[in-house]
């Protein structure tokens, strides 16, 4: 109950203090290949990326092996605030030649200066092959505000994931970003650094979902799996603190593109039923461009 209580309490919090996006580069969707500078274009403007990561990370839980991966991203945002976006992964080293395809599309609003947000659903569609955790969700709901406080920017997002199994999660996070003063190579480039600090919470349905559907995988030797129904499957449920994580992500930035290398480090917590989670070091690397 104190769970609950804890959720309502952030979600009325979010309808309260949201935060205004910085401008000059796009991003809506946190599960996008885009980079962690958190801003909008207010025009109409077509975005592309591309990003390697070192490992899967799906709200604070991994697989039971690393999976490097590679995603393309495309969003076309216009100026009263839709957008739509499209994303493909591709596993590292495994058989399918595309394991995940994302379709979906949302609308940014901003209530003040300071105080703006997302609303947007996105459609999972997996290759049947795919090993990833996330193959367990096939929707999601997200809804994402944002309160620039000038030294810190806070941002709480819900998500509701539905599907094969159901979840909600809520994540906040607390960022600063820094931009330099100087250039490196012409008077347009310049560095930023957006250091945050994230909580998530949630239930993990969808981990005794994954361990269902891979249990006659070889592959997969640390997931236990236990009566569906039982101890482990209704530990699953419980809204719990998920994870902790600290990002620093470093970016070089031209007006029309933006080239980042980012370092997480990711403290699982409450990990029930079938994953053996641990503590964990991620690198990515993101090229992002925008057409205006």
């Amino acid at each position: 109950m104190r769970y609950l209580s804890a959720l309502i309490f952030i979600m009325i919090c979010n309808a309260v203090n949201a935060a205004s996006l910085k401008p000059d580069l796009t991003v809506f969707r946190y599960t996008h290949a885009v980079t962690d500078t958190d801003s909008v274009v207010r025009k109409n403007s077509v975005s592309a990326g591309i990003t390697y990561g070192s490992d899967a990370l799906f709200f604070g839980r991994t697989g039971p092996i690393k999976y490097p991966f590679m995603t393309t991203d495309v969003i076309f945002n216009t100026k009263p605030g839709f957008f739509i976006y499209g994303s493909a992964l591709k596993v590292l080293g495994y058989k399918p030649l595309v394991d995940e395809i994302d379709l979906g599309g949302g609308y940014y609003y901003r209530l003040s200066k300071k105080f703006t947000g997302t609303v947007s659903y996105t459609r999972f569609i997996f290759n049947k092959e795919a090993n990833i955790i996330k193959s367990s969700a096939s929707n999601d709901i997200n809804w994402k505000n944002t309160y620039d406080w000038k030294y810190l920017k806070t941002s709480a997002t819900v998500d509701y994931l539905f599907g094969k199994s159901y979840d909600i999660f809520t994540t906040i996070s607390n960022s600063k970003y820094f931009e330099s003063s100087f250039n490196i190579f012409n008077d347009q480039d310049y560095l930023s650094i957006n250091p945050s600090v994230n909580l998530i919470f949630g239930t993990q349905n969808f981990v005794q979902r994954y361990a269902l559907d891979h249990q006659f995988r070889p592959e997969i030797d640390n997931i236990a799996l236990q009566n569906e129904n039982g101890r482990r499957a209704r530990a699953n449920a419980k809204f719990n603190m998920l994870n902790y994580s600290f990002k620093i992500p470093l970016a070089y930035n031209m007006p029309h593109y933006t080239l980042e290398a980012s370092y997480k480090y990711s403290i699982p917590v409450n990990v029930e039923g079938a994953l053996k989670n641990r503590r964990e070091s991620f690198f990515n690397f993101t090229f992002y461009y925008v057409f205006y």
